[in-house]
């Protein structure tokens, strides 16, 4: 599904971190400078170079564990739209927390060509609770909707802890994508901007590989410019925010000189 969907069979995803979003507790009362945001770090992400960006509600915390409000679909709508006119490539859609029936309505009716789901097959804790899969319904939501978007499942997300032994968390990947029917895996640091152990992302990609899946792994949080070449010798992809910022800081607008530094990184591995 890479090429098909990222033109590549390497794609580096750069992130879309929203402001707090209208409704949200630290929303600022201005849509005009939350949207013109949005664009602005789009487009600097395409002008470096990124093979996708992903449209996120970052700003939103404390976040709705599976089922946000209509304002926040309609304002992640629009966010959508505005960032799929500044770029020339494919645009995602993660609803925090884990929100998949939201990001996939906001992607089939924006053109987003995927989504990103947090928790989609089994359970997690999080700071939210309990949160859940329900990759029942939305493989169900794909069909009705007759939606041309992938589904990017985490696996042993960041930000949270299983609710079972190690070795049932191994096999969930295998559930991930044979029976939740995930196109793809994404494998995280313990928190936004920390990174992946490598034991952990070889692990998985070897059971991946054992199971004889052929669904991409991508590194899902603390890729820089100096390991992205590393973490692309074992990985398909990555998935790239807090790195991409001004100053390597996730609360800053996106730096077009610090993505292309890791996009060169990222190629260079590749050749």
């Amino acid at each position: 599904m890479l090429e098909p969907t990222f033109g590549t069979d390497a794609p580096v995803v750069g992130m879309v971190h929203l402001p707090p979003l209208p409704g949200a507790p630290r929303f600022e009362g201005s849509r005009a400078e939350l949207f013109d945001r949005a664009r602005a770090d789009a487009a600097s992400l395409d002008a470096g170079g990124v093979d996708a960006v992903l449209v996120e509600n970052f700003g939103d915390a404390p976040f709705y564990p599976d089922d946000v409000p209509k304002h926040v679909v309609a304002s992640m709508t629009r966010a959508v739209g505005e960032v799929r006119e500044a770029v020339d490539v494919p645009v995602g859609v993660n609803v925090l927390r884990n929100d998949a029936e939201a990001a996939l309505s906001v992607a089939a009716a924006g053109g987003a060509a995927f989504v990103r789901v947090n928790v989609h097959t089994g359970a997690r804790l999080t700071d939210q609770g309990v949160v859940e899969g329900t990759a029942h319904e939305t493989l169900r939501l794909r069909e009705r909707l007759d939606a041309d978007v992938r589904i990017l499942a985490d696996h042993d997300v960041k930000h949270s802890a299983p609710l079972a032994t190690p070795e049932f968390a191994a096999e969930s990947l295998v559930d991930a994508v044979e029976r939740g029917l995930a196109d793809a895996v994404v494998v995280s640091g313990p928190a936004t901007g920390r990174g992946v152990d490598e034991g952990d992302l070889r692990a998985v990609v070897r059971r991946r590989d054992e199971a004889g899946l052929d669904a991409p792994v991508f590194v899902g949080s603390g890729v820089t410019a100096d390991t992205v070449g590393d973490l692309l010798d074992v990985a398909d992809g990555v998935v790239v925010g807090t790195a991409l910022k001004a100053d390597g800081d996730v609360a800053e607008p996106v730096s077009a000189e610090r993505v292309r530094e890791l996009v060169a990184a990222a190629r260079s591995a590749g050749e």
